[in-house]
């Protein structure tokens, strides 16, 4: 089968395409076709460095970790689906487990579920690890009917989803920006916007919350922006964050009695713990979705598979709104 493959992690090694065994379905997995695959930060992370605490699959690695497909057959002890479901997941690229850059994909059948019947292919590619992220921070923090949200980075991946979940569980929520596309982008998902680089933390918090803080601070950016997200927060509030791989002063954070959810969705992949709880978390994506609580947004660009390495330069440029999908056939509606 044809494949995006990477010979060596040195920085600046390019995604090249080439011909690998085509997978063999084993027990308890699934052999899907793949219609479509999306590029998160992590994949660019693990091809220029790695990945943090051994997460790169061994070279000649297939990397990628979203599709959305066909299945083509099913292994012993897999129930619940059928030859020729269309289903989507979250199912490889890390460690032992090879990615989605690739024609067809063997993968555990608990990382997988039955795709959004209303979405394209390519629309159901570009959600997996970004819904089950933002999903399992919310529902952390007990996201419920009125409260007040504040999604940092409301129109990248994780935010642009978290903000949509936050209110389809009946919150009122609020984003930050940094410019008029960002901003109108987060507005027309039913967040209020906030222009992070003119309004100051203490001023929207004075100006949305009369000064008491967020109820809960979904955090996407991470690093020093992490103190604002502390400011931000009322006592005793749920802060969640996706991105903590730094040093910070956590004075702030204790004096207001903050809890810290910190979210790392590949743990069930890497770890082989818990992976059932991924292939639920994307059924209930599914019925949301269907029922028009979100809607997946993608970029402009459009890649093929043999095209993967552009597809990394435009996320990694900061230019792309949304998703950045591949298309692996070319007889996928848009």
């Amino acid at each position: 089968m044809k494949a995006a493959l990477l010979n060596t992690y040195e920085d600046g090694a390019p995604l090249h395409t080439g011909e690998v065994p085509k997978p063999e379905t084993r027990s308890g997995h699934l052999l899907v076709r793949i219609a479509a695959s999306s590029v998160n930060t992590v994949d660019t992370k693990i091809r220029k460095m790695g990945g943090p605490g051994g997460l790169a699959p061994q070279t000649p690695a297939i990397l990628g970790m979203d599709f959305a497909g066909t299945i083509e057959a099913i292994g012993e002890g897999v129930s619940g689906f059928a030859v020729g479901d269309e289903v989507y997941g979250c199912a490889g690229g890390l460690a032992e487990l090879p990615g989605t850059l690739a024609e067809y994909i063997c993968a555990d059948h608990r990382l997988v579920a039955h795709k959004p019947k209303s979405l394209s292919m390519r629309e159901a590619a570009a959600l997996p690890l970004v819904a089950i992220t933002a999903y399992e921070g919310l529902t952390r923090a007990r996201v419920g009917p009125g409260q007040k949200v504040l999604v940092h980075g409301g129109s990248g991946g994780v935010g642009h989803v978290a903000v949509q979940l936050a209110k389809h569980m009946g919150a009122t929520v609020f984003s930050t920006g940094g410019g008029e596309p960002q901003l109108e982008l987060i507005e027309r998902l039913g967040a209020i916007g906030i222009n992070y680089k003119t309004e100051a933390v203490s001023a929207y918090v004075a100006k949305h919350t009369n000064g008491d803080g967020f109820d809960v601070v979904y955090d996407t950016v991470g690093d020093r922006n992490m103190l604002n997200s502390f400011e931000a927060i009322k006592f005793n509030g749920d802060v969640i964050t996706t991105t903590t791989m730094c040093e910070l002063d956590l004075t702030s954070a204790h004096l207001k009695g903050v809890t810290l959810h910190i979210v790392f969705m590949l743990i069930p992949m890497i770890h082989d713990v818990g992976r059932e709880a991924h292939g639920q978390i994307l059924g209930k994506i599914a019925e949301i979705v269907d029922a028009g609580g979100l809607v997946p947004i993608l970029d402009e660009s459009r890649y093929s598979l043999e095209e993967a390495g552009q597809a990394h330069a435009r996320l990694e440029s900061g230019k792309a709104m949304g998703k950045v999908v591949l298309e692996h056939t070319s007889d996928m509606p848009a």
